[in-house]
């Protein structure tokens, strides 16, 4: 087994782990950990609320969540030689739960009144569903007669950003809160009933951990650095499912060592992780073996992250597939809209699973944890871009096919908020 160079504690708070870890993008967050090119190591990471969600049947929970903190990443580790203009290698060799210290994974929709997700306007109440692990595979008390293998990954990781690189993103993405602010309606595909929802979210020094840090030069970093929610051209939180077992990934280099960071372990997770916090989420382990290309942003040519997928399952081969296109539920005409079309393809699907018994609640959560594949299938065609989602029937304990409709049995109900939107 690698050497586990970053430790977790579960059970206590960030600022109390035995290796730091942060919650802001920085380049001046020290590295925790130094390896040379070539070495195997082991990183273990806390799940990306630092232990918000436990094993219950308590929604509010997930209501509650504080997204302030979020995402808690282990790192920064430097690669002995790494300069600016590299590529960082980072070939993943195994991912797992820290078994007896973390056994289950969760699932949320979030609350439209904190963050919502990508169906909040049909789902706008806080929802949780707990999953057991069985080696490879996992089931839910909260959504029956499903049982999957996982396709295992780190929904984050991430080599640190320049200054210069940082000051970028705080200034586009500034611009657009500002556009946003002045003209609401030019952001069109944000259906979360609010009036001016955010599009942005931009730093802020509440809950910001800066690793190993002094205290003012922390406080003057947190002003700055940059929050982990989207995945930017250091990679971050990208949430791609395929970054699974035996992938191989290429980071740009943006600072001396590269100083790589991860964390938001996902047991599993299907294409767009639409419900937000949509993966099955847990705390876990990675061992992951690091290389350099020297000068290889220039050579190849690269700007953003590249990866090759591994090929170690789950495979599944039949599959239902459903068609979205530009047009909105309401019948609101887009123009070769994908954003559109991929939630009408998830909309018909949710439809299709309520009329097996399933809940709205429990289908959008499958589609957001199933290993579902999401398409967007056609791009040219005005008015209409055509996004398709399917779903592997191999999931199932039972035949879902078309010829079977009319199965209603009776299969619960996640756990919903006692504080629901409107009470």
């Amino acid at each position: 087994m690698p050497e586990t160079v970053i430790e977790v504690d579960v059970e206590a708070p960030a600022d109390e782990q035995p290796t730091s870890v942060h919650n802001r993008w920085h380049p001046d967050i020290p590295s925790v950990v130094t390896v040379d090119p070539g070495d195997q190591v082991r990183v273990e990471c806390l799940d990306w609320t630092g232990g918000q969600i436990t094993d219950d049947d308590n929604a509010n929970e997930v209501r509650d969540v504080d997204l302030n903190q979020v995402h808690y990443l282990s790192g920064p580790i430097e690669v002995a030689g790494a300069e600016p203009g590299d590529l960082l290698v980072m070939d993943i060799l195994d991912i797992g739960a820290l078994n007896e210290r973390w056994e289950y994974g969760f699932t949320g929709i979030f609350s439209q009144e904190n963050g919502g997700g990508f169906l909040t306007d049909h789902f706008p109440d806080a929802a949780k569903a707990i999953w057991d692990f069985h080696g490879t595979k996992t089931t839910s008390r909260h959504i029956p007669d499903v049982r999957f293998e996982g396709m295992i990954h780190p929904g984050l990781v991430g080599t640190a950003p320049s200054q210069e690189l940082l000051e970028a993103w705080n200034e586009r993405e500034q611009t657009l809160m500002d556009q946003h602010a002045e003209d609401p309606e030019s952001i069109h595909n944000h259906p979360t009933g609010e009036e001016n929802p955010p599009v942005a979210n931009p730093p802020d020094t509440d809950a910001a951990v800066m690793g190993e840090m002094g205290d003012e030069e922390a406080e003057a970093a947190a002003q700055e650095g940059a929050r982990t929610v989207p995945p930017r051209e250091n990679g971050g939180n990208c949430d791609i499912k395929d970054l699974s077992l035996g992938t191989r990934v290429y980071f740009p280099v943006y600072v001396e060592g590269g100083k790589l960071s991860m964390g938001d372990i996902h047991f599993s997770q299907g294409d767009g992780e639409i419900t937000f916090c949509g993966a099955i989420e847990m705390a876990g382990y990675l061992d992951i073996e690091l290389d350099l290309i020297k000068d290889g942003m220039e050579k190849h040519g690269i700007d953003h992250p590249i990866f090759e997928p591994g090929h170690r399952g789950p495979n599944f081969e039949d599959y239902i597939v459903f068609e979205g296109y530009s047009v909105t539920e309401d019948g609101e005409q887009h123009y070769i809209d994908p954003h559109v079309a991929y939630r009408r393809a998830a909309l018909e699907a949710i439809e299709y699973l309520k009329k097996f018994g399933y809940t709205g609640e429990q289908a959008y959560m499958l589609l957001s944890t199933v290993p579902v594949e999401g398409r967007q299938s056609g791009m040219v065609d005005i008015p209409n871009a055509c996004s398709t989602l399917a779903i592997p029937k191999g999931v199932f304990e039972f035949d879902i096919s078309p010829s079977e409709l009319g199965d209603t049995s009776d299969r619960g109900q996640v756990a919903i908020t006692d504080d629901p939107l409107g009470n």
